[in-house]
């Protein structure tokens, strides 16, 4: 209760210093909102999902992954969950949290989404090890993979994205204020996309290769992709998800050197729209048995697009990546990547065979590497009065 009483003492005093400074400014308002100021975009916090999975992916998401404080104990975990399901569903609503001390930075959620995973570490330091689900552990070796700690594994994470990366860097400052006494940060990824409105709604987003990137997707809303993402068995996670992120690098430098007809080869798809080479459009189902010249397949075996696909329906999942883009150093002139983050319900079921086949055989992996690998179950949303997790953590 400790922390919460100072939540409230700081937010009394906030609300006490924004009172006094209520006059000043005020004839530039129109009841409390500028007469130009921009439709609020919200997205809503309470329900029987977490927003941000099947949400339209915002232009700016940043992902924290934390890890647990020793000692921390059921007890401990359940007052963070509290604070930040309470500060969640302020933030994105557009409202200040409690102990907000920047509160004038929450008056624009620009379609804020806060979404709360849970590693192994919880279950351990809960004593709920057995309602841990057996597929929330690191995922089997993969060749390819090149893996560094300080982008992998984790206790907790956070996902906090939005339309504006104001609106992302105050809201997850506040959120880990909040956390500050049970878990420290063990590695922050910031992504991004193109800006809402440059695009039409629905256009799919391109990687820094120039390549259309992850146009075979479940459409949410729809039985398919209700199957697929989200988990129905009766559990405490009833509801929930599961979350694979992978950090990618991307050689960038190495792709300047292969021609465009060899990228299009290398991905199976046509750089200009993302057709299939047997296609005319972007969601064209692809051709691999057709033929061209010499005899040979026009889409390569061993390209992305077809180690990609599965003859199993089962093998899919909803991808929702982002690029990152960091401060290249010496003699490079990017460090540049992809944070790809899959949803599905069984992440052993639905996603291990694909990335087993890409690891094996596909051409991409000349210029990319995965350098980061986490796995977290996403627990189902909090209606009004619960906290997120309530189902695994409550006495």
């Amino acid at each position: 209760m400790a922390e919460l009483s100072r939540r409230r003492l700081l937010g009394a005093g906030a609300a006490a210093v924004g009172g006094a400074a209520a006059g000043w400014g005020a004839g530039l308002l129109t009841g409390g909102v500028r007469a130009d100021a921009a439709p609020v975009a919200v997205v809503p916090f309470h329900g029987p999902h977490q927003a941000g999975v099947a949400t339209p992916p915002p232009a700016h998401t940043t992902f924290v992954g934390l890890d647990l404080r020793p000692g921390v104990d059921r007890d401990a975990v359940v007052r963070l969950l509290r604070v930040w399901t309470d500060d969640a569903a302020r933030l994105t609503a557009g409202r200040a949290a409690l102990a907000d001390t920047e509160p004038d930075l929450a008056t624009v959620p620009a379609a804020l989404t806060v979404t709360v995973g849970f590693g192994p570490g919880v279950f351990a330091a809960t004593g709920r090890g057995d309602r841990r689900p057996p597929w929330l552990a690191p995922l089997p070796p993969f060749g390819v993979d090149r893996l560094e700690s300080r982008w992998s594994d984790g206790d907790l994470l956070l996902q906090v994205g939005a339309d504006d990366p104001v609106t992302v860097a105050h809201s997850l400052r506040v959120l880990l204020k909040g956390a500050r006494s049970a878990a420290t940060v063990r590695w922050t990824q910031r992504g991004f996309r193109r800006a809402r409105g440059s695009e039409p709604d629905g256009t799919t987003m391109r990687n820094l290769m120039g390549q259309v990137d992850g146009t075979v997707n479940p459409r949410a809303g729809t039985a398919d992709f209700d199957a697929l993402v989200w988990i129905a068995d009766g559990s405490w996670l009833a509801g929930g998800t599961s979350v694979v992120i992978r950090r990618t690098r991307l050689d960038l430098d190495g792709w300047d050197e292969l021609d465009r007809p060899g990228r299009e080869i290398v991905m199976g798809r046509r750089l200009s729209d993302g057709a299939p080479l047997t296609g005319d459009a972007e969601h064209d189902e692809p051709d691999f048995a057709a033929r061209g010249v010499g005899g040979l397949t026009v889409i390569a075996p061993n390209s992305h697009i077809a180690l990609a696909r599965s003859a199993d329906p089962g093998q899919r999942f909803h991808r929702r990546s982002f690029n990152y883009d960091e401060a290249p150093s010496g003699e490079e002139v990017s460090d540049s990547g992809l944070i790809f983050v899959s949803y599905q319900a069984d992440p052993v079921a639905q996603f291990v065979p694909v990335q087993q086949r890409l690891s094996d055989a596909d051409l991409f992996n000349t210029w990319s590497t995965p350098i980061g690998s986490a796995v977290f179950a996403i627990p189902p949303g909090a209606r009004e009065g619960e906290y997120l997790g309530q189902a695994l953590l409550a006495a």
